[in-house]
C-alpha cells in the first residue's frame, strides 16, 4: 500500500525528517529540540548538498524522543528535491510505519514522491513476514489546507498501482486479470470502461491483438476502453493513451535467447500499468481534456496455435503485415489500437507507450525514455513534462531513409526491418506510423526506462511505475 500523507502541525512521531537548503544554518532547525550532544559530532561535514543525509538523536519540546534525519536538498531545483527525497526514503525504509516531515510546501511535492517511492515493496506474496516496516503514513508539518497535497497523494497511489501491476506474477496476471483490474480502477475513480474479449475482436477485425493472443488458448487477449469525460467536457481536446499490455512475453516460435531474460518480461505489459496508474489520478488531477485509454493486452507464448514467422495478419483497418519475428509482437497489438483511435476516436493527440525494444535501452540506458514524435510542439511539451515530473524522455529522430527496410513482398509491411539497417528502436517507431491518423501523434519507448536491474534512488529491482509522473504532468498543462 502507498503511504498516506497526513497534515499535521505538531508531529508525535519518533523518526522526523528535515530538509535544508545548501548552506543552511543547521542550528536554526534545532529551536525546538534538545540535541544530545553537539551537531559537530554527529554530522561533522554536512551541508545540505542535494541527496546528502545525516541523523542526530533529540528531545523534542514536548519531551518525545527523537531521530532526526537531515536532508540536503542543494539549490532545490526539482532534480535536486527528488533525490533528496529518494535519500530520505532509502534512509528510512524498513525502519519505521510513520514519519514526520518538515519541509516548503513548494518542495513537499517532488519530495513527497520520490521519498515514497523509495521505500515501496512488493509483499502481497509473502506468506511470511521478514520483520521489517512497511512505511504507512507521512505527517508533514503544515497548516497548509490538504488539497495542496491531495494531487501528490494522487500521483504516488498511481505510481504504486502501476508497480503492484508490474510485479504480479504472470501465472496471475492474465490478459483478462488485467481487465478486471481496469475496471476496479475505472469504477473507484468515475471511469467508464470497456472490455472487448475474442469474439469481439474478431467481429470488429483486430487482427494484432488475436495473432499474438492466439498462443495462449485458455488465457485469450482482451482490449480495454477507459473514459474520463466529465460532464461538460464535450469540446474539451480529446487525448487517447495507447498502452501494450503483454503480460508474459517468451518470444513466441522466435523463442527468447538466452532463456534466462524470460525471468523479467512478466514487466512487458509496463506501458498498460503506467496508464492505467495515469488514469487512476484523473478524478483528482481533474485535466481540461477528454482522455480515452486504450489498453492492448495478450500473452505471447508457445503452443500449437501460435503465429508462425512468415505469417500475414490484417490489423483493424486493413493494412496487412508479414510477420517475420515473433518476438516483435508488442507492435502488432499497438498497430491495432492506433488504427482504432484513428478510424473510431477521431482524436486530437495519441500517446502511446511501451516496453517496445531492446535498442532503447542500448540507446538511452535505464533512466530516460525514447520519444518519437510527429509534431514538434508535443514532442516539446513531453520533454518538458519529463524533466519537471522525473519522467525523463529523449527525443529520437524517425529517419525517413529507414522506412524501405520495413518492406514485406507478400504484405503491406514487415514486422521487422531488413537489410542491416539496425537501429531497431527506429525503425519499430517507423512501423507503429504506418498506423497512425491525422493525429498529433507521440510514442514512448519504455523498454529501459519502465524496469529497473538495481535496487537504488527511487527505484527497487523491477517495475519503476514509469509514465504515471510523465503523463499526468503534461495533462494537467493542457
Amino acid at each position: 500500500m502507498p503511504p498516506r500523507l497526513v497534515i499535521r502541525s505538531s508531529p508525535t512521531t519518533e523518526i522526523r525528517i528535515l530538509t535544508f537548503l545548501a548552506g543552511d544554518s543547521l542550528d536554526s532547525h534545532f529551536s525546538s529540540y534538545t540535541l544530545d550532544r553537539d551537531i559537530s559530532v554527529d554530522v561533522p561535514d554536512f551541508t545540505g548538498g542535494a541527496g546528502e543525509v545525516g541523523e542526530v538523536s533529540a528531545t523534542s519540546a514536548q519531551g518525545v524522543r527523537c531521530r532526526l534525519i537531515l536532508v540536503g536538498l542543494g539549490s532545490a531545483q526539482a532534480a535536486e528535491v527528488r533525490k533528496a527525497g529518494a535519500a530520505a526514503g532509502r534512509r528510512v525504509r524498513g525502519k519505521a510505519s510513520v514519519v514526520s516531515l518538515h519541509i516548503a510546501l513548494t518542495h513537499a511535492g517532488a519530495f513527497l514522491t520520490s521519498l515514497s517511492m523509495a521505500t515501496y515493496a512488493f509483499n502481497d506474496l509473502k506468506s511470511l513476514s521478514d520483520g521489517t516496516k512497511q512505511l504507512e503514513t507521512i505527517e508533514i508539518a503544515t497548516k497548509a489546507k490538504w488539497s495542496k497535497l491531495a494531487h501528490t497523494q494522487a500521483i504516488i497511489d498511481g505510481i504504486f498501482l502501476a508497480r503492484d501491476l508490474v510485479h504480479t506474477p504472470a501465472n496471475i496476471k492474465s490478459p483478462a486479470w488485467m481487465a478486471a483490474q481496469s475496471v476496479l480502477v475505472a469504477t473507484a475513480n468515475g471511469l467508464k470502461s470497456r472490455v472487448r474479449e475474442e469474439r469481439e475482436l474478431e467481429k470488429e477485425g483486430f487482427g494484432g491483438i488475436l495473432a499474438v493472443g492466439q498462443s495462449s488458448r485458455d488465457r485469450g487477449p482482451r482490449f480495454i476502453e477507459l473514459s474520463y469525460a466529465p460532464r461538460g467536457s464535450a469540446k474539451w481536446p480529446h487525448v487517447v493513451l495507447i498502452g501494450k499490455g503483454i503480460v508474459f512475453d517468451t518470444g513466441g516460435i522466435s523463442l527468447k535467447r538466452p532463456y534466462d531474460i524470460m525471468i523479467a518480461m512478466k514487466s512487458d505489459m509496463a506501458g498498460v500499468a503506467g496508464i492505467i496508474g495515469t488514469m487512476s489520478t484523473l478524478g483528482v488531477t481533474k485535466p481540461k481534456v477528454r482522455v480515452t485509454a486504450l489498453l492492448a493486452c495478450a500473452e505471447n507464448t508457445i503452443s500449437g496455435t501460435a503465429q508462425r514467422p512468415s505469417d500475414v495478419i490484417t490489423h483493424f483497418g486493413g493494412i496487412t503485415v508479414e510477420v517475420k519475428d515473433t518476438d516483435a509482437e508488442g507492435r502488432l497489438v499497438l498497430a491495432d489500437a492506433l488504427a482504432y483511435a484513428a478510424e473510431v476516436l477521431k482524436p486530437d493527440v495519441v500517446i502511446d507507450m511501451a516496453t517496445l525494444t531492446g535498442a532503447a535501452t542500448l540507446g538511452l540506458g535505464r533512466q530516460y525514455a525514447a520519444l518519437y514524435s510527429n509534431d514538434d510542439e508535443l514532442a516539446l511539451e513531453l520533454e518538458t513534462a519529463g524533466l519537471a515530473s522525473g519522467d525523463r524522455a529523449w527525443r529520437m529522430p524517425l529517419i525517413e531513409d529507414y522506412r524501405e527496410s520495413l518492406r514485406s513482398d507478400i504484405a503491406d509491411l514487415s514486422n521487422i526491418s531488413s537489410g542491416g539497417v539496425g537501429a531497431g528502436s527506429i525503425t519499430a517507431a517507423l512501423f507503429l506510423q504506418h498506423f497512425v491518423g491525422d493525429y498529433r501523434w507521440a510514442h514512448l519507448d519504455i523498454a529501459g526506462s519502465g524496469r529497473s536491474e538495481v535496487d537504488a534512488g527511487e527505484n527497487i529491482k523491477g517495475g519503476t511505475g514509469y509514465g504515471v509522473r510523465l503523463l499526468t504532468e503534461w495533462l494537467v498543462r493542457q
